[in-house]
């Protein structure tokens, strides 16, 4: 909060629940945001009593803050913008707003947060505050030592070499990556680099979350002992 208690348009937006600062970012570049009825811009500052609307929704402070755990089947995008007709929020149907840390792709399943904590979300999410995830891939074919000593080391995606990761192999065509970077499709690119294409990629695990035994296509609320873990994880990290 400022000197004369103002938030900025975007932390405003998050700390509704309605979306995480990045989304909200994206919102107000899209003239979906509105400060009493006048379209928002990037570095505009609400005031007690302003009235903040994105698509005409009025934007209330959320009363509760929640930690979902959500077991996401393929197929669901992990967006909050309901024009998305596969988005996430209406497959979960939650009463309240909420909205995903981070993203999995379409294609991929598995474990994924929600909450409408907008102060969490980066700090989760940022590469050096080294918070690790952790999957389970199948690939096409055999998997051979070049490919996971290849993958250990760091693979020329997007311009950049990924950070250096835990690769183990599983099985024939098995493999289990543990990353703390989260770059677009990282896990398929990494695969394409070396000449296979993945099959199935699981998440099944977030920092000190796991997906345990819950079942796909459904969620629960984290424990009061994996919340407290988690914000005593994310204390020192930058957000």
């Amino acid at each position: 909060m400022h000197e004369d208690d103002s938030i900025s348009v975007n932390k405003y937006i998050s700390d509704s629940g309605f979306c995480s600062r990045r989304e909200a970012d994206r919102f107000i570049e899209e003239g979906r945001a509105s400060i009493n009825g006048k379209t928002a811009v990037k570095g505009n500052r609400v005031y007690p009593g302003d009235v903040v609307e994105v698509d005409g929704e009025t934007l209330k402070k959320a009363s509760k803050t929640i930690y979902m755990a959500f077991n996401k089947p393929t197929g669901i995008t992990t967006t909050t913008d309901l024009q998305d007709k596969t988005n996430i929020i209406q497959y979960i149907g939650y009463p309240q707003r909420i909205f995903p840390i981070g993203r999995l792709d379409k294609d991929s399943e598995g474990l994924i947060l929600l909450t409408n904590d907008g102060d969490i979300v980066n700090k989760i999410l940022r590469a050096g505050n080294n918070h690790e995830k952790e999957y389970i891939v199948q690939v096409n074919k055999p998997v051979t030592h070049e490919m996971v000593n290849g993958m250990r080391n760091g693979v020329p995606v997007l311009g950049t070499v990924t950070l250096p990761c835990e690769v183990v192999r599983e099985g024939k065509n098995i493999l289990r990556i543990k990353l703390v970077q989260g770059l677009n499709r990282q896990i398929r690119r990494m695969c394409e680099y070396f000449g296979y294409e993945v099959i199935r990629l699981k998440r099944i695990r977030i920092m000190n979350i796991t997906l345990s035994n819950l079942q796909s296509g459904t969620y629960r609320m984290l424990t009061s002992e994996e919340i407290k873990d988690m914000l005593r994880l994310v204390t020192d990290s930058r957000s």
